[in-house]
């Protein structure tokens, strides 16, 4: 069984703020076969829509901001069903919505909701993890929580496999838990440990201090620690759809573009 592999357009986002047209022609080049968008960079819907089929990439899903979702839900996903996606994902939950916060409980209440338009719309929402939803409630992780909480007609799961990692999960044994519910699921490669300031490198504000940064560094797919060949065998059980590159930052010394391209050469020298 082989994926189809796409790249979350956040991984090049200035070079698509300048000129998506261009970038996504490019994504296609490297020989992606689909996009995640973060954001439309300043086009309409439909513009990116007819961008995204004259160029022959899948716009398979869209990470949108949980507070925009339950601002406007059925204004806001309109818009990515106007794309052309199949998936939106909450993409990161800021401090007071976490699950070591006072407000959980109501956050997973409104991304049920969010679910319900998702799904009276036509399209399914995800909710793409990072490693605070391994927080434990009782003796559970609240990632695991809210997968048992919102039902998976309503919610279904885009593991990142960094973030499971850092977590302290092995992630080709954790998706196994989430059989038939994981369609989607993110690749994203990394050296390091777990600092105190690893978030600088997705682009949140921290204390100040870097040293400790430097110590969790985002790579390219295949450049880093992950067991890549059982995370996709692991996949391939679980009945995940697609496969998603995401590098929130490059390194390397290689520029977004090189990293993605990267990833995609890396891929396909294990099959894929």
């Amino acid at each position: 069984m082989s994926f189809p592999i796409a790249l979350q357009v956040y991984s090049v986002r200035a070079e698509a703020s300048k000129n998506l047209y261009a970038t996504l022609k490019e994504i296609k080049r490297m020989g992606y076969d689909g996009v995640e968008f973060a954001g439309l960079y300043h086009h309409t819907p439909e513009e990116v829509r007819d961008m995204c089929a004259d160029i022959g990439l899948v716009p398979i899903s869209a990470h949108v901001a949980y507070r925009e979702m339950l601002a406007d839900p059925e204004g806001v996903l309109s818009q990515y069903v106007t794309v052309g996606c199949k998936y939106v994902a909450v993409p990161y939950l800021e401090g007071e919505d976490r699950p070591s916060g006072e407000h959980f409980d109501e956050v997973m209440k409104n991304i049920a909701m969010i679910g319900e338009v998702a799904k009276k719309l036509g399209i399914t929402l995800l909710y793409h993890n990072h490693d605070f939803e391994f927080y434990k409630l009782g003796d559970k992780y609240a990632l695991d929580v809210l997968y048992e909480t919102v039902p998976a007609d309503l919610l279904q799961t885009e593991l990142d496999v960094c973030w499971v990692n850092i977590g302290g999960e092995d992630p080709a044994k954790y998706l196994k838990k989430y059989v038939g519910r994981a369609p989607v699921l993110h690749l994203k490669d990394f050296v390091g440990g777990k600092t105190e300031n690893m978030y600088e490198l997705i682009g949140i504000q921290s204390n100040g201090k870097t040293a400790d940064a430097q110590k969790f560094e985002l790579r390219p797919v295949g450049s880093g620690v992950q067991d890549f060949p059982a995370i996709i065998n692991a996949a391939k059980d679980a009945g995940t759809e697609w496969l998603i590159v995401e590098q929130d930052n490059p390194s390397m010394g290689l520029s977004p573009m090189a990293c993605a391209e990267k990833s995609r050469a890396y891929l396909k020298t294990i099959g894929y």
